[in-house]
């Protein structure tokens, strides 16, 4: 597979190094599920042996050296502040984005065509997780408002990870007409364009360091990736992490 610069591949997965940390996008290898979870699925919404999926997660903790840092997603657009990764795992907060500003403790959101955004700046880390319902109800501005609000200053990168491409992703009419000001060049035909509309988002934050790896997660290779509209719902998921470096 041939990613665009600077995306570079860090074994099994994709990376990028963005203002003082990097980012990680998860393919679907290199795990312990089986079946249609084959085989590094860190979703524990699936209906996968949970057991498997926690293997999951501390085998990539361990590959990556960080604390993962997770939330209950629910489409929506809050931010959690998520520095004390054992207190994630005992509240299980509702949110659809995770912020850290502790090196070493990785924000993780978990996805199968929603797409992942990592947002970094000095001092600070987020994941989005960015479905149509999260990109319209304004997660991207929300993920630069809680990274902002937690001391971040100056220049901020964002890379966007795999996920639903323009190429694939049909919806109807009411889906877009929830994007409003981006339907004009966000879509095509009954497509929508949900990293069109994360790249527009960003750029309207002040954000001016964004990469776009390229991948639509529902015509890309399906050893590579998961993709809930590709495998009809069942299928696991795949990450985006990201962490301050030390």
């Amino acid at each position: 597979m041939v990613l665009p610069a600077p995306f570079h591949a860090l074994g099994e997965h994709l990376a990028i190094d963005l203002p003082a940390a990097r980012a990680v996008f998860t393919t679907r290898r290199g795990g312990d599920s089986h079946g249609p979870y084959a085989s590094l699925n860190l979703g524990l919404s699936t209906d996968d042996d949970p057991e498997s999926v926690l293997g999951n997660r501390q085998r990539l903790e361990s590959e990556l050296g960080v604390r993962l840092a997770s939330s209950r997603q629910v489409h929506g657009t809050r931010i959690h502040h998520g520095d004390d990764p054992d207190a994630l795992e005992r509240d299980k907060p509702q949110a659809d984005g995770v912020l850290s500003t502790r090196p070493g403790v990785a924000p993780m959101v978990t996805v199968a065509d929603c797409v992942p955004i990592a947002l970094a700046g000095t001092g600070g880390v987020a994941m989005l997780h960015a479905g149509w319902r999260g990109l319209a109800g304004g997660i991207v501005a929300a993920g630069v408002r809680a990274l902002r609000a937690a001391g971040v200053e100056g220049e901020l990168g964002a890379a966007i990870g795999p996920g639903a491409g323009g190429c694939c992703y049909e919806v109807g009419e009411d889906v877009h007409a929830a994007f409003g000001v981006h339907r004009e060049h966000a879509t095509s035909g009954r497509n929508l364009d949900l990293k069109a509309i994360a790249r527009a988002e960003l750029q309207a934050a002040g954000v001016r360091e964004i990469h776009d790896v390229g991948i639509c997660t529902i015509c890309a290779d399906p050893s590579l990736f998961y993709s809930h509209r590709r495998d009809r719902g069942i299928t696991g998921r795949q990450a985006g992490v990201a962490w301050l470096r030390r």
